[in-house]
């Protein structure tokens, strides 16, 4: 581990990023060149003092999902990703790990989208970036880990998995999913990744099971969803879906249907304000 050019290399990337890269309002008493340790330690969802011993280069050596979280947080490329995990004595993920990480490109897209619900998926379900208004209107997804990263095993092994949807979306919801899979499955036949994933549903589902015997196939595309929030009711969004070039991620965008559904979004990010502002003290 490189401590002294670790440290160099994390102040260095922090100072070069300006705040609305991130979503993050610039006030003119802003003094601060790029982004504060504290709103780096935000994003990257770590404690603020980890950050300050980084960047000080008295830390221990970081595991590979800080280094992930780091390197979302600063929106690393894929070379500077590379060189902050040997800097910190780590070999550089495999490509299979380098798929779960969101494109810079992508995560770049989700700042400027702002008070947009927006998110970035593999082309498993699995999320790999949210903006925060996203996780205020469907939670954080990007804390799941083994076989819960992805939503259609969380579907079909998870009761409280489909208490998002209206009922009446749910059956059509259900049959998506596994026609979703079967399309990745054809596109990355012989893959282990998604033949252990299927095989993991088969066994844990006899719903699955039934539906994946159907082999219905069909990938995603735009559609209308209405999702029950427990703060402010049910919000019917259309969904927008790009594709990268190689199919390996997407880009999910939400956007209010109806006035009414963007008075409660509206709220819903007033919410969200409110809770993250500091209290007074009592």
């Amino acid at each position: 581990m490189e401590r002294e050019e670790l440290a160099d290399f994390l102040r260095g990337r922090r100072e070069a990023i300006r705040p609305a890269e991130v979503g993050i309002t610039d006030g003119p008493r802003r003094r601060t060149r790029g982004l504060r340790r504290e709103e780096v330690a935000m994003i990257a969802g770590m404690s603020v003092d980890y950050v300050v011993r980084l960047e000080q280069g008295r830390s221990s050596r970081p595991s590979l999902q800080m280094l992930g979280a780091l390197s979302r947080a600063l929106r690393l490329s894929e070379d500077e990703r590379a060189h902050l995990f040997h800097l910190a004595g780590h070999a550089p993920p495999p490509a299979v790990e380098v798929a779960r990480l969101a494109r810079a490109g992508l995560v770049r897209m989700l700042d400027l989208l702002g008070d947009t619900p927006a998110l970035v998926m593999s082309d498993l379900g699995e999320v790999l970036a949210q903006n925060r208004t996203s996780m205020l209107l469907m939670g954080d997804h990007e804390r799941f880990s083994g076989d819960r990263r992805y939503l259609v095993y969380r579907w079909f092994t998870e009761a409280g998995a489909r208490g998002t949807l209206s009922p009446e979306e749910d059956e059509q919801r259900t049959r998506q999913l596994v026609a979703d899979l079967r399309a990745t499955a054809g596109r990355r036949a012989g893959d282990p990744e998604v033949t252990g994933l299927v095989e993991r549903l088969r066994t844990a589902s006899a719903e699955f099971r039934g539906l994946w015997a159907e082999h219905e196939v069909a990938v995603r595309r735009a559609d209308r969803k209405t999702l029950v929030h427990p703060r402010v009711g049910p919000l019917v969004m259309d969904c927008e879906t790009l594709v990268t070039p190689d199919q390996g991620q997407l880009l999910l965008v939400l956007t209010p249907a109806d006035a009414e559904t963007r008075e409660r979004l509206e709220l819903l990010r007033v919410i969200g304000v409110q809770e993250l502002s500091p209290q007074p003290s009592p």
